[in-house]
């Protein structure tokens, strides 16, 4: 089994496509997420709190998506692109489509990245939930499906137009059938109803209730939850936990996923780790973990929070903080690919600058897309720096939206003295 190739116990602060990119594959065991709902608002902390400068925009277009991504997806996962694409058009407008491409292109690396008997939480609401569900159809296979669980809540607020939406979507996946809950069920149980009577299952059949001593037994033991959780309140009734992010959630519910589907010593990773929960969580419970977010403030508030709120002989003193990229092992699927320049006789001057499997297939791609069919395949090279590669030649000559203004002869040059200083 790979080993991951970074520290445990790590805040990676960047974009987290490219850094579960550079993950080993099949290096962790558990994955929790909570990434933007696509509600179509934009969040920010209060001030005076300790997330004071944490704003983020829940909302995607067209120029959130690269168009890099979609002709990946049409030429490594045709299923999920052919969906995504009959999505686009039964939709009036392109948040929808923009968000699920952008979502798809991270659940694909989370899916390769966990172990096989890993699992993976997605933590969604009523507005994209019904689709994310088919996107991990198709990645995770429908066969891999465990739970949509509803976490029931009680909240300020009053709807005029509809029942008051209060209850969040968690789906739940297992790699495969190796997935780990049922060895963990204990860890999770609650307790029963106090009225709660047992009856003696013989031969399948309802039979006499039980004594006082085995009823007094199985109550002792509790039952596990069931897929609607009631009994965790939202951070809102929380206020020794707030730290003043917008969609914070209790470490409560973060001790119940991690508890239920992972071991002590078990990594756990957070893609949209914000302010820091599941990292604490994972902490609390002796699990190794890593997150990512874009804003280096998941740094500080995963700093005092472990202070604040982790035990003393449970916490950890020397997280490490990273905005590099880990350097993948060599049985990395995306070890190597091809950053190329594609011309078009319509746009002198102009050239796109990307990546691929396979180049010529990509051109075929564009050369469809237009009518005059006047696209050509200027240069290309194999590198398993493809991607930061394109990064820097698009920041070097200020792309606009994947086009590159500039010679041809300069670009190329610009390419091959990246690749060169990065092999060293």
């Amino acid at each position: 089994m790979p080993q991951p190739n970074f520290k445990p116990n790590t805040i990676f602060c960047r974009d987290n496509l490219l850094i579960l990119q550079k993950m080993n594959s099949e290096c962790v065991d558990l994955i929790y997420a909570d990434p933007p709902f696509n509600k179509k608002k934009k969040f920010s902390a209060p001030i005076g709190s300790s997330a004071e400068g944490a704003e983020f925009k829940d909302y995607f277009v067209m120029s959130d998506v690269k168009e890099q991504w979609i002709y990946q997806l049409q030429e490594e996962n045709a299923q999920l692109f052919n969906l995504l694409h009959g999505i686009r058009g039964m939709s009036r407008n392109a948040y929808n489509y923009a968000y699920l491409i952008y979502m798809g292109m991270r659940i694909i690396e989370c899916h390769r990245v966990l172990k096989p008997e890993g699992a993976m939480y997605l933590h969604c609401d009523h507005t994209m939930a019904h689709y994310l569900k088919l996107v991990l159809d198709m990645i995770f296979g429908e066969k891999n499906f465990r739970n949509e669980i509803a976490w029931c809540y009680r909240s300020p607020g009053r709807a005029v137009s509809h029942f008051p939406r209060k209850h969040d979507t968690i789906l739940f996946y297992a790699k495969s059938a190796k997935a780990k809950f049922y060895a963990n069920a204990d860890e999770v149980r609650i307790p029963y109803a106090e009225a709660t009577t047992f009856r003696v299952n013989p031969g399948g059949k309802f039979g006499a209730r039980m004594g006082d001593a085995e009823t007094k037994q199985r109550k002792t033991k509790g039952k596990v939850v069931e897929s609607w959780w009631t009994d965790i309140e939202p951070i809102i009734r929380c206020p020794q936990e707030r730290t003043g992010y917008p969609t914070q959630k209790p470490l409560k519910l973060l001790r119940r996923i991690i508890a239920a589907s992972s071991n002590k010593g078990d990594l756990i990773l957070d893609p949209f780790c914000g302010c820091a929960t599941a990292c604490v969580a994972a902490q609390m419970l002796e699990r190794q973990w890593v997150g990512i977010d874009v804003s280096e403030l998941a740094w500080k508030l995963v700093q005092e929070r472990m202070k604040k709120e982790v035990p003393n002989e449970l916490q950890d003193n020397s997280p490490t903080f990273r905005v590099d990229l880990p350097k993948p092992a060599h049985t990395h699927p995306h070890l190597r690919k091809h950053i190329y320049v594609i011309g078009s006789a319509s746009f002198p001057g102009q050239y796109k600058v990307g990546y691929a499997s396979d180049p010529k297939r990509r051109l075929a791609s564009y050369q469809t897309s237009s009518p005059k069919r006047d696209y050509e395949l200027v240069f290309s090279v194999e590198s398993e720096f493809y991607e930061e590669c394109e990064q820097h030649i698009h920041q070097q000559f200020n792309a606009d939206y994947e086009w590159v203004t500039a010679d041809a002869d300069d670009i190329i040059a610009a390419m091959k003295a990246f690749l060169k200083q990065q092999q060293g």
